[in-house]
């Protein structure tokens, strides 16, 4: 029995591959190989003796760890997680895990290794920083090559526009199904600035969604926001690596500004079969953004010309975008304030921040709503950005 009950679809839009050390090496060019940085497990839970183990195992889990997972059943996502879970790196158990979990598609994402490609913080060339993306694209493109049900998503950083063009066509051309681009200023620009059209012209026409995610901007606040004389906080998870409780009630800032610039600056407007998703990064931001862009274009419009669209920000939004609550996030009250075509349903499988029951801390909160609007939920608003997803 899988753990996605039978009685509806179900499409995800948030998985992950918990990368091996060599995950970019691997795939890089044999010129930048040397320079290309192992995947570090430091500001993780995962510890460098599990890493040590998995790699003296040959890169894989022993027979009797990944029999041991098979036999959680419909538990799988409840108790497989990080980089212990089935299907964590290997792409047949994964396909063992997509069986056990149900789901009729899976975004994957990576986890670790966009770091160096996606910081120009990491003083990286140019050359060596587009050559660890194509090695990520490369390895992703074949972790996601024998099974259909997964849909692997290629990253490009919009630092350098030529270079950033290139990479998506390659990316396009190998069969990626959504680009993730970080959400920040690519450059010292605008992600709609002049130079970058050209790229969100081809994602339109090609039809392939760019998507925001966690971990494409820095996680944490600026320091001096933390700076309050007293002792250092915890992460969620006792870690203090990763999100602290002052990056949780920020963190929305950075994609909520990227999405503002790209309506504000009529992408949106000039490419309407251009399609993207903002995942991992809640959507409790999403019903005031779409109100203030609407009144924003509505009463600067009358003087700003850039700003006069014949179509609402809300209906550009609403009709090209997508956004995955948290499961701690009330759904219905993000349907009620907004409207029931911006949301889509995720796992995060396998990370802990996933939760060990996301369905059921969707129906949850989807208590009351009618079967139309949970369909939109778990599948038709997934089909909507990804139409040849959907599965007979």
């Amino acid at each position: 029995m899988a753990y996605a009950p039978t009685d509806r679809p179900f499409y995800d839009a948030d998985s992950h591959i918990m990368e091996l050390p060599n995950f970019l090496k691997a795939y890089a060019d044999p010129d930048i190989r040397d320079e290309v940085p192992e995947v570090s497990y430091s500001a993780s839970l995962v510890t460098d003796e599990e890493v040590d183990i998995i790699m003296d195992q040959g890169g894989k889990h022993s027979e009797e760890h990944v029999a041991a997972q098979v036999a959680l059943g419909d538990k799988l996502i409840e108790s497989s997680k990080e980089i212990q879970a089935l299907g964590a790196f290997n792409k047949s158990d994964r396909t063992v895990a997509m069986d056990m979990l149900g789901f009729k598609k899976q975004l994957v994402f990576a986890t670790h290794s966009v770091a160096m490609p996606f910081h120009p913080s990491q003083k990286k060339s140019v050359k060596l920083r587009y050559g660890a993306t194509r090695a990520h694209n490369r390895h992703m493109t074949d972790f996601c090559s024998d099974d259909d049900r997964l849909m692997g998503v290629g990253i490009v950083p919009l630092d350098d526009p030529e270079s950033a063009y290139t990479e998506l066509e390659w990316a396009i051309e190998a069969g990626l199904e959504a680009i993730w681009v970080p959400h920040r200023a690519p450059g010292e620009r605008s992600p709609g600035h002049v130079d970058l059209e050209k790229f969100w012209a081809l994602l339109a026409e090609s039809g392939t969604p760019f998507v925001l995610h966690v971990g494409g901007s820095p996680l944490q606040a600026l320091k001096a926001w933390s700076n309050n004389g007293r002792a250092a906080v915890k992460d969620w998870m006792g870690g203090g690596e990763n999100v602290r409780t002052k990056d949780a009630a920020l963190m929305h800032q950075p994609p909520e500004t990227f999405v503002s610039m790209l309506v504000l600056d009529g992408v949106f407007d000039r490419h309407p079969n251009l399609r993207g998703a903002a995942v991992e990064l809640g959507a409790g931001w999403v019903p005031e953004m779409v109100r203030r862009l609407d009144w924003v274009a509505k009463i600067y419009g009358r003087v700003d010309k850039s700003v006069q669209f014949d179509r609402t920000p809300s209906e550009q939004l609403s009709q090209q975008m997508g956004f995955t609550p948290f499961p701690h996030e009330d759904v219905s009250n993000l349907i009620d304030q907004s409207n029931q075509d911006l949301y889509l349903f995720s796992s995060d499988y396998p990370h802990v921040e996933g939760g060990r029951n996301p369905i059921g801390k969707f129906e949850k909160s989807l208590e009351g709503k009618d079967e139309g609007t949970k369909t939109r939920f778990y599948s038709e608003n997934f089909l909507r950005l990804w139409p040849d997803a959907r599965v007979a």
